[in-house]
């Protein structure tokens, strides 16, 4: 693992610097691409010296994007993984989201993540193969109120993720997602003080009893990233603490 270089949208925050913390403590390398200039160097200070660096990014700007891996390819000179973990939520009644809002969605979520495996293929391809993880969520199986945009999106996440696998893995990349349960970030907790969601049933639900830390899906989305998944590829890893296998309510 030493010095691999590994990108991460979404990388200021959350999940996504969660797993740079986890990557860069086995001795590799992260490029943060995230959208906020100020939570990105903040980021990139909390890491260890040396072993970050950030690139303002917004992932529904096929430039921003373009730009972003041009930059991984002539400083860092190499990919070894590439972690799409940008994402938003924003709860609303199906009945009264607008074509705008819905598509908003799918464009940063999906399109997005597809973006950035586009633009990071021919690095990852042509330096002996590589990994990329896609963050879904356990959205992508089970039918969630007020969350119609967010839902499709997560489960196309799993459909791009097998197609990829695919068509790519003959070239030596590897294209994998996991799917989290409910993780204690500041989007989540963003969203119970905003009274858009009930934590308790949620934990009552989930067999481990509380929400997951972000270090627990960052380690989980490492192995896939790292030669330590070598022969895993096209898999969907769900990491949700036993929410949506619970048969309790029967």
């Amino acid at each position: 693992m030493q010095d691999r270089i590994a990108l991460i949208t979404g990388g200021a925050a959350g999940i996504g610097l969660a797993f740079a913390r986890h990557w860069t403590g086995l001795g590799g390398r992260v490029v943060l691409a995230d959208l906020d200039p100020a939570r990105l160097s903040a980021a990139v200070d909390a890491l260890p010296e040396g072993a970050a660096r950030g690139v303002a990014c917004d992932v529904t700007d096929r430039a921003a994007v373009d730009a972003a891996l041009a930059s991984v390819d002539e400083i860092e000179g190499r990919l070894d993984a590439v972690l799409n973990s940008a994402g938003v939520a924003r709860p609303q009644p199906s009945a009264e989201i607008d074509d705008e809002a819905f598509s908003r969605m799918l464009d940063i979520h999906v399109t997005g993540a597809m973006r950035v495996c586009r633009a990071a293929y021919p690095l990852l391809r042509r330096d002996g193969g590589g990994a990329i993880v896609n963050v879904g969520s356990v959205a992508t199986f089970m039918g969630m109120p007020q969350r119609a945009s967010y839902t499709a999106a997560k489960s196309a996440i799993g459909g791009l993720t097998r197609t990829l696998a695919v068509e790519w893995g003959g070239q030596g990349v590897r294209v994998n997602a996991i799917a989290p349960g409910y993780v204690r970030t500041d989007l989540t907790d963003a969203l119970i003080a905003a009274g858009d969601l009930d934590d308790a049933p949620i934990r009552a639900r989930t067999a481990l009893g509380r929400f997951a830390e972000p270090e627990e899906i960052a380690s989980a989305a490492c192995f896939l990233a790292t030669p330590a998944a070598s022969f895993v590829n096209g898999h969907v890893l769900v990491a949700d603490g036993g929410l949506t296998v619970d048969g309790a309510w029967y």
